[in-house]
């Protein structure tokens, strides 16, 4: 797991935690706030997986190469 997934993971349960506070609070700026994190966060999830998943290639290469 790299940085980008823990951060990713980290700021979209912060985005939840702020949503739900802003549907309790009635305040729907805090509720889109959260609702915005929790986006921002699922995107630097998702590049923190493609990067994992280029680094995973490269490695099979690499070794394919070293093979040869």
């Amino acid at each position: 797991m790299n940085k980008d997934k823990i951060e990713g993971k980290v700021t979209r349960t912060v985005g939840t935690a702020k949503k739900k506070a802003g549907e309790l609070l009635d305040d729907p700026a805090l509720e889109a706030e959260g609702r915005d994190d929790e986006v921002a966060g699922r995107v630097q999830e998702t590049a923190g997986a493609a990067k994992d998943a280029v680094d995973t290639v490269r490695r099979k290469v690499d070794k394919a190469l070293d093979q040869a």
